[in-house]
């Protein structure tokens, strides 16, 4: 993992950490702002989390064609451990004693940050599973093509990997929460629309390929 990112020339270097800055910063407003939900066809209910979403699994994509499989799974494993520390820090701050001059605050601090564990579990497990399968089917449908369609591989990827992100979050924070049929509907809804956007967003991943490669990079690992 180490040798993969020191072989990056300082050019390459820079785009990485910027384009971990952006994984990362979507990923937390996944994770904070996808607290509220949004009306959607039929009565139906989505998270705005579907907007950063798929910037998160498109950037691992992104990561791994121009970098390689291993600066990828280095993406994933940032996520996880931040996911884990942001968790860490929530908890704390909720179990803190709140000052008097703050108070006016307390109730709306409290149910906004105040993820149950259940929750928190289920979101960290989703991630780190999802995010996994997203490189691992990504570089399947890759390495098994004559010639390298990015769209395609990212599509594939993204299709497999939300299912699990999906079926694990949902099952995990909710089930017998809703009743079953709500809870598949939820799924199926929640599952099918991230796989959309993650098409709309496609464009937005070939920009950031262009960004990345520049005029050259030196040092891809696979």
């Amino acid at each position: 993992m180490s040798h993969a990112l020191t072989a990056l020339d300082e050019r390459s270097l820079k785009r990485v950490l910027i384009a971990l800055s952006i994984y990362l910063t979507s990923l937390f407003a996944a994770n904070t702002l996808g607290l509220k939900i949004m009306p959607f066809l039929f009565d139906s209910h989505l998270s705005v989390g579907v907007f950063m979403f798929p910037v998160v699994f498109l950037m691992t994509d992104v990561i791994g064609e121009v970098y390689g499989k291993k600066i990828a799974k280095f993406f994933v494993i940032s996520g996880v451990i931040s996911t884990a520390l942001f968790i860490a820090y929530n908890l704390i701050s909720i179990a803190m004693p709140w000052a008097a001059e703050g108070a006016w605050v307390q109730a709306s601090y409290d149910q906004v940050f105040g993820i149950s564990l259940r929750i928190a579990i289920a979101s960290l497990i989703a991630y780190a599973v999802g995010e996994y399968m997203d490189v691992v089917a990504f570089f399947f449908t890759k390495d098994r093509m004559k010639k390298s369609r990015f769209w395609l591989s990212s599509f594939f990827s993204n299709v497999w990997s939300q299912a699990f992100d999906t079926v694990l979050f949902m099952g995990i924070a909710f089930y017998g929460i809703y009743p079953n049929e709500v809870l598949l509907s939820i799924m199926i809804t929640w599952w099918l629309f991230k796989v959309a956007m993650g098409l709309l967003y496609t464009p937005l991943a070939y920009a950031g390929i262009a960004l990345l490669k520049g005029k050259q990079h030196a040092g891809t690992a696979s």
